[in-house]
């Protein structure tokens, strides 16, 4: 089974539904649909490559630019997205958010190519505590950030190389899926995909 609707792309596979956003089928100047603009100013893009969900907003730092998509709810899932930072003084990069309870209470995994690396969070009632960190050397272009999370597990690959390995209770259950960029980090996604493992049955 395969469909589209409003732009995502739901296919069955291994008896999950496998949830993929392309932003192909969205208006630019205004958010894709199925996603709420939490924090930041979230826009779909026209790119020679292709349309992508922006983060805009030049916001202060310690401000956390925040998108989270709708009926995406899950526990055990896996989540991955295509990442470019395209500019920013004080920040750049940006990542994926998930199990998330509102704009101020979720994990988040993000690649910074001004620090050059890679780091997992929690970020509770908007405090923000990293769980671990990875080196990551700039590099140009689109970078691809993937992250499997079951129970108190959370596995958190860059490239396709896994990085990040680290075990955290803070949320134990199930929240919506987003994307994330701090203070004036513009970034472009794109390709964004969630698999549920609990329909899937932790496989």
């Amino acid at each position: 089974m395969k469909g589209a609707i409003l732009g995502l792309v739901v296919a069955v596979l291994a008896g999950a539904e496998v949830r993929s956003w392309s932003f192909e089928e969205d208006s630019p100047g205004s958010i894709a649909r199925g996603f709420s603009n939490e924090v930041g100013r979230w826009e779909v893009v026209a790119t020679p490559e292709g349309k992508v969900l922006a983060q805009r907003a030049a916001n202060p730092d310690e401000t956390f630019n925040v998108a989270l998509a709708s009926g995406s709810s899950a526990r055990d899932l896996e989540l991955s997205v295509r990442l470019r930072a395209v500019e920013g003084k004080d920040d750049q990069g940006g990542g994926l958010v998930w199990r998330a309870r509102d704009s101020k209470n979720y994990y988040i995994a993000r690649y910074n190519p001004l620090e050059d690396n890679f780091r997992v969070y929690k970020v509770v009632d908007g405090l923000r505590t990293m769980l671990r960190d990875s080196k990551a050397p700039r590099g140009e272009g689109w970078r691809s950030i993937r992250v499997v999370m079951r129970g108190d597990h959370i596995e958190c690959y860059l490239d396709g190389m896994k990085a990040l390995d680290v075990r955290d209770s803070t949320f134990p259950d199930a929240g919506r899926v987003g994307l994330w960029s701090k203070a004036d980090a513009r970034s472009y996604f794109d390709d964004l995909t969630f698999r549920d493992l609990d329909e899937a049955g932790g496989k």
